[in-house]
C-alpha cells in the first residue's frame, strides 16, 4: 500500500527561499504521486490535498486511519531541504532496512539530481528511538522521509527543484514499484517508456527523436533485445545551466509553439531562433529556452550611437526596422556572428541620431500567417483570396498537412501588413493609428476578445 504524505501546510510554510515555498512544492509532489500510484492500481491516500494546517498528532492520525499500523504500509513524507547543501537524501526508520531508501535515491539520481545519502537518525535524548516523529509514531509502517534538494543550494538544486520536481516524484514512484514488485507502466511525460508488444529499439528511438545508439546509451543496453513491460529512459535527466534572463519550459502533450509563445508573451519566430529550431515540430519532454520579459531601455549618446537593451520578442530584423538600419549593419557594429539575441543584452545602433518613433510602420508585401487550431489550406486560401496551389508553391509544401503554430507566407497579400504587438498596445490604439476599426481587426485576425499579448502578430488592412 502507498501513502503519499505532504508535509507542512497552512500556517506552517516550512522552508522558503529563491521562489520556492516548501509547503506548496511538497503538495505538488504529493498530488503527482497520488495520481501516479492510482494509475498503477496502488491504494494511496494524501494526508492533505490543500493548503491545510495539520499538527503532528493529526498528521499521524490520518496516516494510521488510512490503512492501519502495518508493515505493509509505506509512508512517504515529502520535504524540501534547507541549510546550504546540495542534492537529495532519504531518511528511513530504525526498524527498517535501507533497501527502499536506496531504491528511491538510485531512481532520483537517474533523473540527474545529485545524491547525498540514505540514513537513519536517532533521538539524542533516547538513541533507541527515531529522531523524526513520523518514524516514531507509526511504529510498524515502512516510513521514509524524502528530501528532494536544498532550496538555498549554492549548486544547481534551485533550478532542478523548480523544473524537475515531477521527474523526481516519478522516480520515487518507480523506486516503490521496484521495491514492492508492482507492475510499472511509465508515464511517458516523465521521460520513460514501457515496452509494448511489437516495439523495437528503432521504433522507440524514432518516436522520441533519438538514435538507437543514444537510446542504448541512456539505458546502458548491450544488446537490441527488449522485453514487454521493460521500462526505458527516453529523455536525459540532466539539466543544463539556464542562461541568465531565460526560463526553461518542458514540452508537454498537446503543446505547440504558438500556444507556448502566447503564454510567455513572445513570438514563434523568437522561440525558433533562440532554440535553433529548423521546424515548428516539438517533441514530448523537449526543453525550450523562453526569454524573460524585460523593459525597453534606450540610451541615446550623441556621437556614440544609440544603446538599445534587448527585450522579450525582439529580433534583429525588428530592431533594424525600428531604427532604420539593416540587419547586416547591426551585426557588423555589434560583432554578431548569428541572429540569436539575449534578453537584457545591449546593442549599439549604428547612428548617432536615431530615436524610437511612437508608432511602428508595419511591413507590407506579404502576410506571415500562423496556423491555428481548425485551420486547413482551403480555409486559409479562401480567407485571403488565393489558391491552395499558390500557398503550397510559396511555402514549398509537399502535401496539405498543417501544424498548429506553423508559419505560412501568403502570396500576393499586399493589401495587408504585419504588426507586432508592443507593451501598452490596445486594439483601439492600433486601429486608430492605422485608420481602421476594432471590429475589422478582430474579424481579420479571428479574435474573440480584445486581449492582446506582447509579441502577438496582427494583420493590418492597408487602406
Amino acid at each position: 500500500m502507498g501513502q503519499s504524505l505532504s508535509r507542512h501546510g497552512g500556517k506552517d510554510p516550512g522552508a522558503s527561499g529563491n521562489g520556492i515555498i516548501e509547503k506548496d512544492l511538497n503538495l505538488l509532489i504529493s498530488k503527482y504521486m497520488y495520481d501516479r500510484f492510482r494509475e498503477l492500481g496502488v491504494p494511496v491516500t494524501l494526508t492533505r490535498d490543500s493548503d491545510e494546517t495539520l499538527d503532528q498528532k493529526e498528521r499521524v492520525r490520518r496516516v494510521l486511519n488510512a490503512y492501519g499500523d502495518s508493515k505493509d504500509v509505506i509512508v512517504i513524507s515529502n520535504h524540501i531541504n534547507a541549510g546550504g547543501g546540495d542534492g537529495a537524501e532519504v531518511i528511513y526508520a530504525l526498524r527498517n532496512t535501507s533497501t527502499l531508501s536506496k531504491d528511491i535515491l538510485d531512481e532520483i539520481e537517474k533523473e540527474g539530481q545529485n545524491i547525498r545519502k540514505y540514513y537513519q537518525q536517532r533521538l539524542p535524548s533516547n538513541p533507541v528511538k527515531d529522531y523524526y516523529f513520523m518514524h516514531r509514531n507509526t511504529p510498524n509502517t515502512e516510513a521514509v522521509i524524502v528530501e528532494y534538494g536544498f532550496l538555498d543550494s549554492k549548486g544547481d538544486d534551485v533550478n532542478q527543484l523548480k523544473n524537475n520536481y515531477e521527474k523526481y516524484a516519478e522516480a520515487v514512484v518507480r523506486g516503490v514499484a521496484n521495491y514492492k514488485n508492482i507492475p510499472y507502466v511509465a508515464n511517458e511525460e516523465s521521460g520513460y517508456y514501457t515496452v509494448k508488444k511489437g516495439d523495437s529499439l528503432w521504433s522507440i528511438a524514432t518516436k522520441y527523436g533519438l538514435t538507437v545508439n543514444e537510446l542504448k546509451e541512456l539505458n546502458n543496453l548491450s544488446s537490441n533485445i527488449l522485453k514487454v513491460g521493460q521500462t526505458l529512459k527516453v529523455a536525459s535527466g540532466e539539466t543544463e545551466k539556464v542562461p541568465e534572463n531565460y526560463l526553461v519550459y518542458v514540452v508537454k502533450s498537446g503543446d505547440n509553439l504558438w500556444d507556448i509563445a502566447k503564454k510567455y508573451n513572445t513570438t514563434v519566430s523568437t522561440l525558433m531562433s533562440v532554440n535553433n529550431l529548423s521546424s515548428d515540430k516539438l517533441k514530448l519532454n523537449q526543453q525550450l529556452l523562453i526569454p524573460k520579459e524585460s523593459s525597453v531601455d534606450i540610451d541615446i549618446t550623441p556621437g556614440l550611437g544609440t544603446k538599445y537593451t534587448i527585450k522579450a520578442g525582439d529580433t534583429l530584423y525588428g530592431i533594424a526596422k525600428k531604427f532604420g538600419v539593416t540587419v547586416d549593419q547591426l551585426k557588423n557594429v555589434n560583432n554578431l556572428t548569428s541572429s540569436i539575441l539575449t534578453v537584457g543584452n545591449i546593442l549599439t545602433i549604428p547612428t548617432g541620431e536615431s530615436s524610437v518613433e511612437e508608432t511602428e510602420t508595419p511591413s507590407i508585401g506579404g502576410i506571415n500567417y500562423v496556423v491555428q487550431k481548425g485551420d486547413n489550406l482551403y480555409s486559409i486560401a479562401n480567407k485571403y483570396g488565393v489558391t491552395i496551389d499558390q500557398i503550397k508553391e510559396t511555402n514549398n509544401l509537399k502535401n496539405n498537412t498543417l501544424q498548429i503554430g506553423q508559419i505560412l507566407l501568403i502570396p500576393g497579400t499586399t493589401n495587408y501588413a504585419n504588426y507586432t504587438v508592443k507593451k501598452g498596445d490596445s486594439l483601439w490604439k492600433i486601429a486608430n493609428t492605422y485608420g481602421t476599426t476594432v471590429a475589422k481587426l478582430k474579424s481579420i485576425n479571428n479574435l474573440t476578445t480584445d486581449f492582446l499579448s506582447v509579441g502577438q502578430e496582427l494583420l493590418i488592412p492597408s487602406e
